[in-house]
């Protein structure tokens, strides 16, 4: 992995300066809305575009991207196109919000940022696997998910609070709530120029594949092969388990800081750091993760895993009335809740790293973007219903049992998602580094 460190580092430029978008995006495009919308719901529908754009564009992009051949490589004339766009809207957002702005403008701006990011999303992705090795693949995800979550705290913690700063600056304005949104679309188009200065995608790919660019294959085929029509269904299976894992991190994470005001009694502000300790366990170990399933096995972490987050959530279940029942105080009550979520982060980021070069193992080189794009139509679509479900599951448990209980049946609804998605993964019986590539796919006639 050691010669391999430098090029994965410069790919994870790219999830870097998404990773400092997105938090950003999370917590003030709202907040710009909300100058100019009453209807909170109306504020969701607008805030739901990236995911409904996640779950189309990315497939499509990244299968596109497989069938693309330029002097340059295949995903490169896409992230030269899309990535600078999305730092160029980024930037542009708060201008929508200003006493000069107007809601048309901010929504056009909200739409072309989606399409650009989402758009850049599948070929950043798929980049990597194209040109570190097979067996390598979990530690490079390891070190690019890293540099995601540490981007995530970064954009948290330094460039959130540079939102009150208030100078003028030629040619910027005022900067009162634009710097962050500024700085980071900077770094996203300085990161794009590094990646295309340092990384030579078509010399690094042909030299990492035994197949030659020039033979696309029919999206059609390769879904054939990724459904396992006449064929090893461990892909679609793997599809199908992170569905499900991801139903289960997406119906919790939006309502945990609901719970832990509401159950556990903490500030609004303390009770950011329950998805907070996540985050920060997810950058920890996801390094660590990558090399350990070099060593035991992929699909071993992720089962291992899969049962970690069963434990955890059970325990996060009963946690409340037990700390009552003990009669533990509140601080020691929220201290205990914060490192039953640190370990489900330590689990979640193992899944999520491992995950998807299992996938890649299964896919050949004229194939990587479409299984790239698919990862993320079932990852978004589980992000687009999960919320709806968990939210759906807390008012009628509410109602029926009381708001306490409510609020904790997230965990139940969880823990059985979690569960459905580790049986799914004991069918699964390829994607290890051991195993050999995909081979190349002879088209069928349609």
């Amino acid at each position: 992995m050691k010669g391999y460190y430098k090029i994965t580092i410069l790919i994870g430029l790219g999830f870097f300066t998404m990773g400092l978008m997105d938090p950003l995006y999370d917590a003030y495009v709202p907040a710009f809305l909300d100058d100019y919308l009453d209807s909170k719901f109306l504020i969701g529908l607008i805030m739901t575009l990236d995911n409904v754009f996640a779950l189309f564009l990315i497939p499509l992009v990244a299968s596109l991207s497989d069938r693309t051949n330029t002097p340059i490589g295949r995903r490169m004339p896409y992230i030269l196109v899309t990535v600078p766009l999305s730092g160029i809207f980024f930037s542009l957002l708060p201008y929508g919000a200003t006493p000069y702005g107007t809601i048309t403008v901010l929504i056009l701006i909200i739409f072309l940022l989606n399409l650009a990011k989402q758009a850049a999303r599948g070929p950043v992705v798929a980049l990597m696997p194209d040109l570190v090795p097979a067996n390598l693949r979990s530690e490079a995800n390891g070190v690019i998910n890293t540099m995601g979550g540490i981007a995530a705290i970064v954009g948290t913690v330094v460039l959130a609070p540079m939102m009150d700063i208030s100078i003028d600056l030629p040619l910027i304005g005022n900067t009162l709530r634009k710097l962050p949104f500024l700085i980071s679309g900077v770094l996203v188009i300085l990161a794009t120029i590094l990646l295309f200065i340092f990384v030579k995608e078509k010399k690094h790919a042909q030299k990492n594949s035994s197949e030659s660019p020039e033979e696309p294959v029919k999206t059609a085929d390769s879904l054939r092969k990724v459904f396992g029509i006449n064929g090893d269904p461990s892909a679609a299976l793997i599809l199908l388990s992170l569905f499900f894992w991801f139903l289960a991190y997406q119906g919790i994470l939006p309502f945990v800081t609901i719970y832990s005001k509401d159950i556990l009694g903490v500030s609004e502000g303390l009770a950011g750091l329950s998805p907070g300790s996540v985050a920060i366990a997810y950058a920890l170990f996801a390094i660590p993760s990558g090399i350990l399933a070099h060593r035991i096995g992929r699909r071993r972490v992720i089962t291992i895993s899969l049962r970690g987050i069963i434990v955890v959530l059970g325990l996060v279940f009963i946690h409340d009335p037990l700390t009552s029942f003990f009669g533990l105080s509140s601080q020691v009550s929220w201290i205990t809740f914060l490192v039953l979520f640190f370990c489900f982060g330590i689990f979640w980021g193992s899944i999520v790293t491992n995950s998807f070069p299992m996938l890649w193992q299964m896919a050949s080189f004229t194939t990587m973007g479409i299984y790239t794009g698919l990862y993320y139509f079932f990852s978004q679509g589980a992000a687009i219903l999960s919320p709806l479900l968990s939210g759906g599951l807390i008012d009628v448990s509410t109602r029926v049992f009381g708001p306490e209980v409510g609020l904790r049946s997230i965990f139940l609804y969880g823990i059985i998602c979690m569960a459905v998605a580790m049986l799914l993964m004991a069918r699964v019986k390829a994607g290890e580094a051991t195993d050999l590539p995909a081979e190349p796919q002879t088209p069928q006639a349609d």
